[in-house]
């Protein structure tokens, strides 16, 4: 598509008089520089690629996703599940049309949708397929959808919207940290001390503080990358998911975390811990009270954080108007042997392959030195810096997530050992498992090992 492979060396920005949404500096944006004496050279001259740092707002660049910060710490994890069983699926291939996952690339990209993508095309490598809009051509409908970043202190990348659909990239078949996107930048406060930074993206609602509870939650417990592994699951993120279209619809001017703000209304009219949310049937029903309670709002009752119904899309008419058994309600609930499943059932789909965790009996986070010698209940290691070899006996489980461990990793007669978004930098040996072993799969995010892998003798499920 744009005549460029993964893992070449792309720009990071366009040269200068590339498309900008806006031609000058944003009002409040901090430059870097101002108020020096002595002039200095300006690593923002000239038309070569440039860095992060001299990025406008209303600039396009090319980022990779390993290189973007969360401004958030939870997701909807069925939303991405649907995204998920989609992207695996050969459905749309078999009624020939390309996969969903190019149509989303193409439109977070500024593309409009796939042309083409022909057997053995990959995300990875866009060389593979086409988009309907060529780059450079794009206008400001195809510009709409793209995600959004903002430049922080030392040139580190925010994502302010997007974490979704950025973590199905991630997490699909052909994902990866090195993957390529582009993001439309909104602000560059890259001058700013981390803590003014953060004082002036709290202040101007560019972060998400609170966590899968709707608690408040402090900024050092944000995600340091994307990737499943390394957020918490909220299930009213997903419902209002499911009820786009039905209770509410994305308003023109939506502002970031709208559907947070929904989720937060939601989590004091509907207990989602009364259903089960691994079942169809009451799932949709949880969706239709859900979206029944969100359309009888009054227009300017307000729903969280002073933002009105109108203002985050409350839908005038339930389901437009229609009945239960025909709009955007009824596809939601197709089961997965339609010839076009519904969003519900694709989800649920990939979410019954998702191993479950154990629940931690002991957790370990930020650095610890030494041996680790895990010998009873389930050990977690959470954001964690283990330095030193960790050894599993028998019957205990070990849980690492987003996590680093410099040395081997052992375990023989474990009863669970799950490895997902972690890096190890020694061999990793287990054996004889009572329960799971889960390195990588569905809702585990892939792991970083230097060094042999051996699984033998372990539970089969």
């Amino acid at each position: 598509m744009n005549g460029s492979r993964a893992g070449a060396r792309l720009p990071r920005l366009p040269r200068r008089g590339a498309l900008l949404l806006a031609g000058a500096l944003a009002a409040g944006t901090v430059v870097a520089g101002a108020g020096t004496g002595a002039a200095a050279p300006d690593p923002c001259a000239g038309s070569g690629p440039l860095p992060y740092t001299c990025a406008r707002p209303g600039e396009l660049i090319d980022v990779t996703l390993g290189e973007l910060h969360p401004t958030q710490a939870v997701l909807g994890f069925d939303q991405v599940f649907y995204k998920l069983g989609r992207y695996g699926s050969d459905r749309d291939e078999a009624a020939g049309d390309v996969n969903k996952r190019f149509d989303d690339w193409c439109e977070t990209n500024g593309q409009e949708e796939a042309a083409s993508a022909g057997p053995g095309a990959r995300l990875d490598d866009p060389s593979s397929f086409s988009c309907t809009v060529p780059v450079g051509q794009e206008t400001a409908e195809t510009i709409a959808p793209m995600k959004t970043a903002v430049i922080g202190p030392g040139g580190k990348l925010y994502l302010t919207d997007g974490h979704h659909t950025l973590t199905s990239f991630l997490e699909g078949p052909d994902g990866s940290p090195r993957m390529h996107i582009r993001l439309r930048v909104t602000d560059n406060f890259h001058a700013l001390s981390p803590s003014a930074f953060w004082q002036r993206m709290t202040a101007e609602k560019k972060v998400w503080l609170r966590d899968e509870n709707n608690r408040p939650l402090p900024v050092d417990r944000l995600p340091d990358r994307l990737g499943i592994t390394h957020f918490r699951d909220d299930p009213y993120r997903s419902l209002v998911y499911f009820t786009r279209d039905i209770g509410y619809e994305v308003p023109d001017s939506a502002t970031e975390f709208l559907e947070f703000s929904w989720g937060a209304w939601l989590r004091g009219e509907h207990d989602t811990a009364a259903y089960d949310l691994t079942a169809p049937g009451p799932y949709l029903d949880l969706v239709k009270r859900a979206s029944k309670s969100m359309a009888a709002l009054e227009p300017d009752a307000v729903v969280d954080d002073g933002k009105t119904a109108a203002q985050l899309g409350r839908i005038d008419e339930w389901n437009g108007g229609k009945k239960e058994t025909g709009g955007e309600f009824a596809k939601l609930g197709k089961p997965l042997s339609d010839p076009k499943p519904g969003k519900l059932a694709e989800a649920l789909d990939y979410k019954a392959r998702v191993l479950p965790v154990p629940a931690c009996t002991s957790t370990v986070t930020g650095p610890r030195n030494g041996p680790l010698l895990v010998t009873a209940g389930v050990t977690c290691l959470d954001r964690a810096a283990q330095r030193g070899p960790v050894v599993v006996r028998p019957g205990a489980a070990l849980v690492v997530t987003g996590s680093t461990v410099d040395g081997p990793l052992q375990a023989d007669r474990a009863a669970a050992v799950h490895l997902c978004g972690s890096r190890v930098t020694g061999p990793v040996v287990v054996s004889r498992s009572s329960g799971p072993v889960r390195i990588g799969g569905p809702g585990c995010t892939a792991n970083t090992i230097e060094g042999p892998v051996v699984l033998t003798g372990n539970a089969a499920l």
